[in-house]
């Protein structure tokens, strides 16, 4: 390795340092890894990863997002690739793996440019200026939403090989029937309106979208009534408690009478909180924080069902599927804070017990994901998070492209074509970058078991003659009509993974430098008796 030592070098005693060409090869090295542990998920055909995590739990999935969150990686450049698959994963919920491969073959075609002569400032100029094209180039390609089957070709796009072909169109539903409840609004609302949860009852085609919500709880009292019709619902950020003084305080008693005294104001205080809500006509109580034991009797005989110790994200989607208004406490409660449901239940399944409340007042749903086993139940709401995400990204008047790897095709071709304009080295730049992409339709073949190059040449042939929404069959090779096969790819999702893998990629070339600190943080080595103002 071609590591120089410079004056530089001799004031870092403490310090690994490696620059230059060497730094390149390492980084570009480091995202070739991380795409290679990815690399045969892609596509409907691809292979599936058995991951194994530190307590021995096994999880199979091909779907490359769950694979690189599970990877444990030290190298810095492979950490900023994982980085770029968990944004793309954020912000577009597919293309993670796309995303990754495209990345690491811009950092590979880049390193044999820099071999040619190239500096790395002229090939992120030739990258910026590829992705410029290739942004101008897609509205060309995109097509309008025309019926409602469009939208269910882009999400069994999106979700392919992660479930069988059954299990496709039930989640394919509940995927769309939620993005319809969810409606106009921010992406993430997704995460917040729509609860997961996973009961072991039932198979796997008993899994069901509800309009309420279900969690895992069971009432403060088995006294207290374990289910009901409609009824009014407080959702409190605190709880049934006298507040803890915030200073260290001693209290002293003299005599008998001043502790009773003092307990029997922090009763009345309890007391006078749960006939507030009676008074509201509150039938459930949905609390942060715990509740006093002298509350308990009181909440009984007012025929009160209380459920507590509920954390931030579950008290905003009870209030969001009953309508409620969170309240500070209960002092503060009005009666148009509350929320309301038809019904609600508390029953136990398999040695736990579930809370189920269902509403039609708010937006909110549960997903309740049933099956044989515990990975097959995390397997469906992972297609189901992929499957929604897709359909409430669905939006603008041309949100569909070809997908089976024709999208990137199609770029490539118009990137060569392009780049013959160019009079500088720029141009060799624009070719890596269109090879980059092109290594798409490569893989899907090779996943595919298919000839790469040939199935390459076949697609840039039937392109330029029959349009760019043609594809190769991965059955049998032959030519289709991708959006009568429904193989459609949401356009956001192409922009995102443009963005990101060139981003990604151009960050890493403007590293010339590493420098690794040799020396673990430690106490000082002070004397106490040196240390002076």
């Amino acid at each position: 390795m071609d590591v120089t030592t410079t004056d530089d070098d001799l004031t870092l005693e403490d310090t690994d340092r490696v620059s230059g060409r060497a730094a390149l090869v390492g980084n570009v090295k480091a995202a070739l890894a991380v795409s290679g542990a990815v690399r045969s998920t892609l596509g409907p055909r691809g292979m599936d990863k058995m991951l194994i995590d530190d307590d021995g739990k096994i999880m199979i999935t091909n779907d490359g997002a769950t694979v690189l969150e599970a990877a444990k990686v030290e190298h810095p450049t492979a950490q900023l690739v994982i980085e770029t698959s968990k944004n793309q994963d954020k912000l577009a919920r597919d293309g993670t793996t796309t995303t990754i491969i495209i990345l690491a073959e811009l950092l590979r075609n880049a390193l044999e440019l820099t071999r040619s002569g190239l500096h790395p400032t002229t090939i992120i100029k030739g990258y910026q200026k590829s992705l410029e094209i290739c942004r101008k180039e897609l509205p060309s390609l995109a097509k309008p939403i025309a019926s409602a089957s469009d939208l269910n070709k882009i999400i069994g796009t999106s979700i392919g090989k992660k479930i069988n072909s059954s299990m496709l169109k039930l989640v394919s539903k509940l995927a769309i029937e939620a993005s319809e409840s969810i409606g106009a609004g921010h992406v993430d609302d997704e995460r917040m309106l729509v609860n997961r949860i996973s009961i072991e009852e039932g198979a796997a085609g008993d899994t069901e979208l509800i309009s309420g919500f279900v969690t895992r709880k069971q009432r403060l009292d088995q006294s207290m009534p374990g289910r009901g019709e409609s009824c009014t619902i407080a959702v409190i950020d605190g709880g049934i408690e006298v507040p803890e003084l915030e200073f260290d305080a001693e209290l002293e008693i003299s005599s008998i009478g001043v502790k009773d005294g003092f307990d029997q104001r922090n009763r009345e205080e309890i007391i006078k909180m749960v006939r507030k809500l009676s008074s509201l006509g509150v039938g459930i109580v949905i609390l942060r924080d715990g509740v006093d034991y002298m509350a308990q009797n009181a909440l009984r005989e007012a025929e009160i069902t209380c459920f507590r110790r509920f954390d931030m994200d579950d008290l905003n989607r009870v209030a969001e599927q009953t309508g409620a208004i969170i309240s500070r406490s209960i002092q503060e409660l009005e009666v148009d804070q509350l929320g309301s449901c038809t019904s609600w239940s508390q029953r136990k399944v398999s040695g736990v017990n579930y809370l189920t409340i269902l509403s039609d007042v708010g937006r909110g749903k549960t997903l309740v994901a049933r099956g044989s086993s515990a990975a097959l139940r995390e397997e469906i709401i992972r297609t189901f998070d992929d499957a929604l995400g897709v359909a409430v990204r669905v939006s603008g008047p041309a949100p569909m492209l070809p997908g089976g790897g024709s999208t990137w095709s199609y770029l490539a071709n118009q990137l060569r074509r392009k780049s013959t304009k160019l009079s500088d080295r720029g141009q060799l730049s624009v070719e890596g970058y269109a090879d980059a992409l092109e290594t798409i339709p490569r893989v899907l073949a090779e996943n595919s078991g298919q000839d790469p190059v040939d199935r390459v040449l076949q697609l840039s042939a039937a392109q330029s003659t029959m349009g760019p929404w043609m594809g190769c069959d991965i059955n049998n090779g032959s030519l289709i009509d991708l959006y009568d096969a429904g193989i459609v790819d949401l356009r956001m999702v192409i922009e995102s993974g443009l963005s990101g893998a060139t981003e990604g990629a151009i960050s890493v070339l403007r590293i010339d430098d590493l420098l690794w600190a040799k020396v673990e943080p430690g106490h000082p080595d002070w004397n106490e008796e040196e240390v002076t103002d």
